[in-house]
């Protein structure tokens, strides 16, 4: 294996969801292994702070060992910016960021390494600009498509995306 993804759910999701799926039969294919924690029971009390026993069953799933990436859609995005900064990674792939969470006492932050953003021109939850605001301050790899927070027009591409970012890492 070249290492393991760690592949984070939305908010209102769970991990069998079709983005992170999409991602899971890509790492298959590459070589890497993936694992989807399930959040479900704790986004069901939609309390902010939840967000931190998140980070933690995040970090809880990437081995102690060999290389990690952190990838996730919307509020699974922005538990993996935070776990990179607690767990060496390899790199970044967030899909739909929000860059802060109404109630959370964070604004979004992330490791320093290879990040590669997909975001939505029409996202209705996570405003487009914040998210560009992101990727240019940290020079990362932006990609803004025609599409809304679920980016349900676009899973295939993303997958196809993160294709190109995962073989970048080799």
């Amino acid at each position: 294996m070249k290492g393991t993804v760690i592949l984070s759910h939305g908010l209102e999701s769970g991990p069998q969801a079709t983005k992170v799926s999409a991602l899971a039969l890509v790492c298959d294919a590459l070589g890497w292994a993936s694992v989807r924690p399930d959040y479900r029971d704790l986004d069901a009390s939609r309390d902010p702070l939840a967000i931190d026993s998140r980070i933690d069953r995040a970090l809880g799933h990437a081995p102690r060992e060999g290389r990690v990436v952190f990838a996730g859609s919307s509020m699974g995005a922005f538990t993996s910016g935070f776990a990179s900064l607690r767990r060496a990674s390899a790199g970044l792939f967030l899909l739909a960021l929000p860059t802060a969470i109404p109630g959370y006492p964070r604004a979004f932050d992330a490791a320093d390494v290879p990040t590669t953003l997909v975001h939505g021109w029409n996202d209705e939850v996570c405003p487009v600009d914040a998210a560009i605001g992101f990727a240019r301050a940290r020079g990362a790899t932006l990609h803004l498509v025609r599409d809304g927070h679920r980016l349900a027009a676009h899973v295939d591409w993303c997958a196809g995306v993160f294709r190109d970012f995962l073989a970048g890492l080799d």
